[in-house]
């Protein structure tokens, strides 16, 4: 809490309490595993790719057991928007399982990278 005011991860909004008015902002992140023939097809550079045309930050990642690891993080409606993207894109024939839950933002995080 800051003054009373709760620090709410997501969209820019202004609420009106009398006299005093609080901004909050929303923000969401969240990790999405891929399973299928995800490694080995490009597919984190096409993620890499989508990202470009969303105000989000995150990676993605291969992970040991044959999976994609994408976190993303920036306005809900921004996320969840990328999200459906990567599964309604050319990568979709790749992916056989999502995986998806919301997680803590990580502070200072900014762009898109493969890792």
């Amino acid at each position: 809490m800051l003054g009373g005011v709760g620090l709410i991860l997501g969209r820019v909004g202004v609420e009106d309490f009398g006299r005093r008015r609080q901004i909050r902002w929303v923000m969401m992140a969240k990790k999405i595993a891929y399973r299928g023939k995800v490694q080995g097809v490009g597919f984190r550079y096409s993620v890499r790719q989508i990202a470009e045309g969303f105000t989000v930050s995150g990676h993605a990642a291969n992970l040991p057991d044959g999976r994609v690891e994408v976190f993303l993080q920036g306005d809900r409606d921004e996320v969840e928007a990328m999200e459906k993207e990567i599964g309604e894109s050319h990568l979709a024939s790749f992916i056989r399982e999502v995986v998806g839950e919301e997680v803590n933002a990580i502070a200072g995080t900014k762009g898109f990278q493969i890792q």
